[in-house]
């Protein structure tokens, strides 16, 4: 007996199966009520595209249903962005267009099963180039972090930058001191200072920038960072170093411990400013 065509749509780490009507991420089913559900669906065919708000309340009630349609949907729509982690005014994935109605933000992938084959296709219909659950990178991606108050990225993001400033200035301001302690370390102290002076000079604009952004809510400066990311990872990871210049005073092994440390924060900066395109603000819509 040929079985029925299944239709599954993704986008990130998430999966409407419009067959048995669940919502997942990660393949751990989400819960989610069937009228945010259904919205859910209707937005997912048409991404990219403006879903009137009377598009939907045809698709969930008929004519002679009588119900306060504006706050209900609102509450739909409330329900659904809690469970995908999303919020109105910094949307990742549902978009409000003020009067109008709303919009999917990311791509989607529909995957079509036939007879127990699955078809990959864009939402559109035009067949997927991508191969099915190909990760896009081994770094985190912004759907597979939790949703985290503003403040607390905000107030951990600054004191990176913070710290790092302070690195820059500290060596600056004793550069023959530290001149002296490459010259009975290396074989051509000469560049490693020239080096270290230069990326500190480079490294304070970039940090004086990440801290005024930060510290006025600028808009869009994840996906700023993220431009920025390949030329301050080879920054942060040379100054990951800097510990060895204390050695003398701490010893090898703990200069080695915290250089350990400072390797990993240039990926804590790219996570917390993705944490921040996601961190929940005031409710609204």
């Amino acid at each position: 007996m040929p079985q029925l065509a299944k239709k599954v749509f993704r986008f990130g780490a998430f999966e409407a199966d419009t067959a048995s009507g669940e919502l997942r991420k990660s393949g751990v089913r989400l819960k989610l009520q069937d009228q945010p559900f259904q919205v859910l669906l209707v937005l997912l065919e048409r991404p990219g595209e403006i879903v009137t708000r009377e598009e939907l309340r045809q698709k969930l009630w008929t004519a002679d249903t009588f119900v306060d349609f504006d706050h209900s949907l609102n509450t739909i729509i409330n329900k659904l962005r809690e469970v995908l982690g999303d919020s109105a005014s910094n949307p990742r994935f549902i978009e409000t267009l003020a009067k109008r109605g709303y919009r999917f933000l990311p791509s989607v992938e529909l995957v079509t099963t036939h007879n127990g084959e699955s078809i990959p296709t864009s939402a559109g219909g035009t067949a997927s180039a991508q191969p099915e659950n190909q990760p896009t990178s081994f770094l985190t991606r912004p759907e597979d972090l939790p949703a985290v108050p503003h403040g607390y990225v905000r107030v951990l993001f600054l004191l990176i930058q913070v710290m790092y400033l302070s690195f820059y200035i500290a060596a600056l301001a004793r550069l023959s001191i530290v001149e002296d302690l490459l010259a009975k370390a290396l074989a051509w102290p000469a560049v490693a200072t020239a080096i270290l002076a230069v990326s500190a000079a480079i490294g304070i604009p970039v940090r004086l920038y990440l801290l005024s952004s930060v510290s006025f809510d600028a808009k869009g400066l994840g996906q700023k960072f993220l431009r920025l990311f390949p030329a301050t990872f080879v920054l942060d990871e040379l100054w990951a170093l800097s510990p060895f210049l204390l050695s003398p005073q701490i010893g090898s092994g703990l200069a080695l411990g915290v250089s350990a440390a400072l390797i990993y924060v240039p990926f804590a900066q790219r996570t917390l400013l993705l944490m921040r395109e996601r961190s929940t603000p005031a409710p609204g819509n």
